[in-house]
């Protein structure tokens, strides 16, 4: 029944899917901190430029963001991050374009995090002698974070789907593969099946053990 597969790397795909997922979301769980940070920040510039990069990122579809990596910065500007290798160059600015995006998705959640943080504690910092950095680095987004491991669990489950916008600039993952399969092969509904069960073997642990750990480490209010 499965015999479509062979001469197929599935496995290959599915890694370069997982190793864009991981690396996309280290990326814009820093970038999205540091957003969060600008947000909630004394400095006004600051706090103009996070709220402007959140709004206009989040109503951007990801697949312009993506392609505009490859045409924008790589073919027009001449970036290439460090390679000189066709399919790296590629891997590496969809892995930005992702970053880029779920970043502001990652901001948004943790600033809902930041905001159930009661305001005393923030006060009582201050009135210790903290610095703003002191009270966000060591009083407040602890908790924030401790609060928001479900949300984050759903961006990074909406981010692993969408690393399969990546085949718009021929990285060669899931999506990518798919479609090859698709044109050479019949069996269009065992290989939709194959490929909806390979994503969600990827998501659902996900879910469940990012759902586990926000029961454990929610802060008790």
């Amino acid at each position: 029944m499965f015999d479509f597969l062979e001469g197929y790397d599935l496995l290959g795909a599915f890694w370069v899917t997982v190793k864009l997922t991981a690396l996309s979301a280290v990326g814009s769980l820093i970038w999205g901190t540091v957003l969060a940070g600008m947000r909630v920040g004394p400095v006004p510039l600051m706090r103009g430029f996070g709220t402007a990069y959140v709004n206009i990122v989040r109503n951007i579809p990801l697949t312009v963001i993506i392609v505009f990596t490859s045409l924008g910065l790589f073919q027009t500007l001449g970036m290439d991050l460090g390679s000189e290798e066709f399919a790296t160059i590629n891997f590496r600015l969809s892995v930005l374009g992702l970053t880029a995006y779920t970043a502001a998705f990652v901001c948004e959640a943790l600033r809902s995090g930041i905001n159930t943080v009661p305001i005393g504690q923030a006060e009582a910092a201050r009135a210790i002698g903290l610095s703003f950095n002191q009270v966000l680095r060591l009083i407040i987004l602890p908790q924030a974070f401790r609060s928001v491991v479900a949300p984050l669990a759903n961006v990074l489950i909406a981010l692993t789907k969408n690393t399969t916008v990546a085949a718009a600039i021929g990285v060669a993952e899931a999506a990518l593969l798919m479609k090859e399969m698709i044109e050479n092969e019949a069996q269009l509904i065992l290989i939709s099946a194959v490929f909806a069960f390979g994503f969600i073997c990827l998501t659902l642990p996900t879910g469940l053990i990012l759902g586990w750990v926000s029961k454990k480490v929610a802060v008790k209010r």
